[in-house]
C-alpha cells in the first residue's frame, strides 16, 4: 500500500505545472471576482480527482499489469485510490483555504466565519464525489468510466427536474415545505 500511494504522490508531483496553474487561476479569481471562497471548491475538487487520472495513468501502457503483478491486492489497490484521494483532496482543500484565508487579510473584505464553513461543507461533497465516481472507473475503467459519471449525473439532474416537476404540478411549494420541515426541527 505504501508503495502505491508513493507511486500516487511522484504522479502528483510530475502534474505540479497543472496543479500550478490551478492555484494561480484560484488566485486570480480572488483578485478579479469580489468572492473568496473560490478556491477552496476548485482546489479541493481537484485535489480529490487527480486520484480518478491516476487511476488513467495506471491503465495506461498496460501498467495496470504490471502493478497487479507485485504482492498487492485488488482490494488493496481500492483501498489506496481511496486514502489517496482523501488525502489529496484534504492537501489541497487545505491549500484553497489558506488562499481565502491570505485573501480576507489583505482585502479586509469576506468572512472567516464563510471560509470556514465553506472548507467544512466541501469536506463531506469530496467524499460523496469520490465514494460515487471511484467506483465507477474501477468498474468500467477510465474512459468508459468518464461515460458512465455522466450517464450517472444525467441521471441525477433527470430525477430531480422529474421531483421538481411533479411538485409544481401537484401545487406543492417545494421551498415553504422545506422550510417548516426546518423550523419544525429546531422547536
Amino acid at each position: 500500500m505504501k508503495g502505491l500511494l508513493i507511486k500516487d504522490f511522484k504522479l502528483l508531483k510530475g502534474q505540479k505545472n497543472f496543479f500550478m496553474a490551478i492555484t494561480a487561476i484560484s488566485i486570480i479569481m480572488i483578485i478579479v471576482s469580489p468572492g473568496t471562497s473560490f478556491p477552496i471548491g476548485l482546489l479541493g475538487f481537484v485535489g480529490a480527482l487527480f486520484s480518478l487520472s491516476s487511476i488513467s495513468y495506471d491503465e495506461f501502457d498496460n501498467g495496470n499489469a504490471f502493478l497487479f503483478s507485485l504482492p498487492i491486492t485488488r482490494k488493496d489497490y481500492v483501498l489506496e485510490k481511496y486514502i489517496f484521494g482523501l488525502i489529496s483532496g484534504i492537501m489541497f482543500l487545505l491549500l484553497g483555504t489558506v488562499i481565502s484565508l491570505v485573501a480576507i487579510g489583505i482585502t479586509k473584505t469576506g468572512s472567516f466565519n464563510e471560509i470556514f464553513l465553506t472548507a467544512g461543507s466541501l469536506f463531506p461533497t469530496i467524499l460523496l464525489i469520490l465514494s460515487i465516481m471511484l467506483p465507477l472507473i474501477l468498474k468500467f475503467g477510465g474512459e468508459k468510466g468518464r461515460i458512465a459519471i455522466i450517464g450517472v449525473m444525467g441521471l441525477i439532474f433527470v430525477i430531480g427536474l422529474l421531483l421538481i416537476k411533479t411538485t409544481e404540478y401537484l401545487g406543492i411549494d417545494l421551498y415553504d415545505l422545506i422550510t417548516q420541515t426546518s423550523h419544525t426541527n429546531k422547536v
